[in-house]
């Protein structure tokens, strides 16, 4: 079975600026565009940074004074920025490094890349090259989550138990509820109800697994015994 990759959400036509892009410019391309961060990249289009508009506000002289405040549109704080010739580059103001990923990465390690680092979105480069090759954000990901829960108990029961662990079907059951998903039932060994719930938490859409399967024989470690359930 195969679960969603970063290849399968991220978008493949990116805006990107270089290094000698002037402060003006970047903030004219991230109105007219309305993306919120350009990556910045060198003439092999290999990632050297990213632009955000959070970056383009905090190196404006004028922030806390009248040219940023709270009741004045975005747009216009994006475009009234800093027209002086000392207002930088994107080299000068870009956060370095990038947070980067794969597209054979899966979706699940994007995800948690992006919680660590506090991020919005990663940048998808070649593994050999560091060329770029798309974005994938957060908005990407959670698409990949918003599945019925009918449609979640079936890849769990079809895709894992069946085709993957080949369990009876009738001895264990998969119940998904707002996309967390209960495993209940019995299998000879621990080792296998373990792997079933490592392996429902793959499943797109999965937010979280129960797993109350039981099992005769543990065989993850030296002796064997019987008990109710593992999680």
């Amino acid at each position: 079975m195969s679960w969603a990759r970063v290849r399968d959400v991220m978008t493949e036509s990116v805006v990107v600026t270089t290094p000698d892009c002037a402060y003006q410019q970047l903030v004219d391309a991230l109105a007219d565009t309305g993306v919120s961060a350009l990556p910045v990249v060198d003439q092999n289009n290999r990632v050297l940074g990213v632009v955000s508009e959070a970056d383009v506000l905090q190196h404006d002289p004028r922030i806390g004074g009248e040219a940023n405040t709270d009741t004045e549109p975005a747009e216009h704080q994006r475009r009234d920025a800093i027209r002086a010739p000392d207002g930088g580059t994107a080299r000068d103001i870009m956060t370095s490094p990038a947070i980067t990923i794969t597209q054979e990465s899966s979706i699940h390690q994007a995800a948690r890349l992006m919680l660590r680092h506090h991020v919005k979105r990663l940048l998808v480069v070649d593994p050999e090259s560091g060329a770029m090759i798309g974005i994938v954000s957060r908005h990407d990901l959670l698409r990949r989550y918003l599945r019925s829960d009918e449609a979640i108990q079936r890849d769990v029961a079809d895709e894992v138990l069946t085709q993957t662990l080949w369990l009876d079907p009738s001895h264990i059951t998969a119940t998904a509820t707002d996309g967390v998903v209960t495993l209940t039932g019995k299998v000879d060994r621990r080792s296998t109800a373990v792997i079933a719930g490592q392996l429902v938490r793959g499943v797109d859409g999965v937010v979280a697994v129960n797993n109350e399967i039981g099992w005769d024989a543990d065989d993850t470690t030296r002796g064997s015994r019987n008990v109710s359930g593992v999680r």
